[in-house]
């Protein structure tokens, strides 16, 4: 800790710059944490039980690959598992907790369900999780 800098960070709460969260530190800075908040246009930030839902269902790492592809296109069960050398049922087990957390969309193509990630959601995770701590 530098005496003359002192101890602690510095929280800059702004609405501008949604939805980046910003961290700034230099030797002898105090770092600074600029966080968005919410405005009439956005969405009420997540509560602390639905934020804790979320990062659980992302602390699985073949959810964290399964996200991976699913956020750059939708995908089938069928498909994923393949992809990722996994049985359909467990694959459908995965995709149950991420769209129980409110992670994923689906949408019916025929007789095939397509899942892909809503990436607006894992964007607002950040702030959330600050907001949340914060209140």
């Amino acid at each position: 800790m530098d005496p003359v800098v002192g101890a602690g960070i510095t929280f800059v709460p702004s609405h501008f710059g949604w939805p980046h969260l910003m961290v700034l530190h230099a030797p002898g800075w105090r770092p600074v944490v600029h966080y968005p908040v919410g405005s009439p246009e956005l969405p009420s930030p997540a509560s602390v039980e639905t934020l804790k839902l979320r990062l659980e269902a992302l602390s699985h790492p073949i959810r964290l690959r399964l996200c991976r592809n699913m956020a750059r296109a939708p995908y089938t069960t069928g498909e994923l598992a393949i992809a990722h050398g996994l049985s359909a049922p467990e694959v459908s087990r995965h995709l149950a907790v991420l769209k129980k957390a409110g992670l994923i969309t689906t949408r019916r193509r025929g007789r095939y369900v397509l899942y892909q990630l809503d990436v607006t959601v894992v964007a607002r995770l950040g702030s959330d999780f600050l907001e949340g701590i914060l209140r």
